[in-house]
């Protein structure tokens, strides 16, 4: 099955419970926004009726002790503790608290997609208060959303609120939030499970990981955001190392799409001959790296639209005609907070460079495709030998067992891939038989 979450990684000590980790991620309602958080919303019309009053008081925030990650079946934000020295300043927690009920004039406030800027409930957490690059920042978690309040040093300058969603968070999507942006830069604090912290670049497949400087209480030296803008010639990651307390040997890689909270990449192999369905699995192994390269430069295209999770599943490989190399298959899925996906399908062959960005060849937006609930998958695309003879190729997920292509060109062929002499343009149909006997058509077409 597909899947959007690694499963046979996570599993505690014996002295500790089973812990399943469900890849996710948030992103920003705008990529122009970056160096402010999602995009401006208006306040909620609930949180203008408050007269400013908090709805709760500093006091009464929720506090986690600072060893239940260790011990605990639920590792999610609801396991941070409150970091940073200025926990006990109940003047800052109250103007946070008070800005997030009543945002005043001038206050900046942005929303990723689906979230909601309503008061904070009687169950807020705090996670964090510093002082981070010379601002006041405190982190709030209420159950569904997590929360950053930012006060600039000058008091002539506007705070700012950003919200985004948190809710089913797990090992991997409660890895980290995002404290500051500046200039391109990033500082993250990170969870409290987390043991070691790199940098690396997805496009630079073959080069180690860089170690990260951290905190005693979690919090990163500044890192490179990836940008938005071309060329792609870069895509910093994380790569976290989980702390053998909670999972042995569990290291994976988040990136920045905008929001509070990087995206968790995982990466599904190609099927073995005669083996089981692969499970998606994290995007540390060479294979995933050098996968990744091939699609990395198209993550920028996620930003805004509340993804939580990125899953790249190379479904099927092809030799090509008349020698001409191998070709790799691959489905791109992003999973949403809100449920629905959106898919990339996308070809690569090996002739190309190891970097360069992988064709599209399909795409569908609010789609179960390529997930646990869409486990089957065809595509097509036209590709040109070295002879200048033009080919219609396509290829099928594990349990395709016959391809047919009608229209301008008639082909059937059975197994998971086709290869037939087409001209550039026929207008054809493709479509396959799975082993039980059900046709599958192309995504998005």
């Amino acid at each position: 099955s597909v899947q959007t979450r690694p499963t046979d990684l996570l599993r505690r000590r014996r002295r500790f419970r089973l812990v399943w980790c469900a890849a996710g991620i948030t992103v920003i309602s705008c990529a122009a926004l970056l160096t402010i958080g999602p995009v401006p919303v208006p306040g909620d019309k609930q949180a203008r009726q408050t007269g400013g009053r908090p709805a709760i008081s500093a006091d009464a925030l929720l506090r986690t002790a600072p060893d239940v990650w260790a011990d605990t079946s639920r590792v999610d934000f609801s396991a941070w503790p409150a970091r940073g020295s200025r926990t006990d300043d109940r003047e800052l927690l109250t103007r946070a608290l008070s800005a997030w009920t009543a945002p005043p004039p001038g206050t900046r406030v942005g929303a990723a997609r689906e979230t909601s800027t309503e008061p904070p409930p009687k169950e807020t957490q705090l996670l964090y208060a510093d002082v981070v690059g010379g601002e006041a920042v405190v982190l709030f978690h209420d159950g569904r959303r997590v929360v950053r309040y930012v006060e600039p040093a000058s008091s002539s300058e506007p705070a700012s609120l950003d919200f985004s969603r948190a809710d089913d968070s797990d090992v991997t999507t409660a890895a980290a939030l995002a404290v500051s942006r500046k200039d391109g830069r990033i500082r993250y604090l990170t969870a409290p499970w987390i043991a070691e912290a790199r940098t690396r670049d997805l496009l630079r497949p073959n080069s180690p990981g860089r170690p990260l400087d951290m905190s005693g209480q979690g919090l990163t030296a500044a890192v490179d955001a990836p940008s938005a803008a071309a060329p792609c010639d870069s895509l910093p990651v994380l790569q976290l190392r989980s702390s053998a307390r909670i999972v042995e040997k569990h290291a994976f890689l988040v990136t920045d799409l905008g929001d509070l909270a990087p995206a968790h990449l995982s990466h599904t192999p190609l099927p073995g001959t005669g083996a089981p369905a692969r499970q998606p699995r994290e995007a540390t192994s060479g294979t995933a790296l050098r996968s990744w390269a091939r699609g990395a430069c198209r993550l920028s295209e996620l930003r805004g639209r509340g993804v939580r999770a990125v899953n790249q599943w190379d479904f099927a490989k092809q030799e090509l005609p008349e020698d001409g190399g191998r070709a790799v298959w691959s489905c791109t899925r992003a999973s949403t907070w809100r449920g629905p996906g959106s898919v990339l399908l996308q070809f690569r062959t090996s002739a190309e460079s190891a970097t360069a960005p992988a064709e599209v060849v399909g795409r569908a937006r609010s789609t179960a495709a390529c997930s646990r609930f869409g486990q089957h998958v065809v595509a097509s695309t036209r590709w040109t030998a070295g002879s200048g003879h033009r080919y219609l190729l396509a290829a099928g997920s594990r349990d395709v067992t016959r391809i047919t292509v009608t229209g301008e060109v008639d082909a059937e062929r059975r197994g998971r891939t086709l290869a037939v002499r087409a001209p550039e343009d026929a207008r054809v149909t493709v479509r396959a038989r799975l082993a039980d006997g059900e046709e599958l058509g192309e995504v998005g077409r």
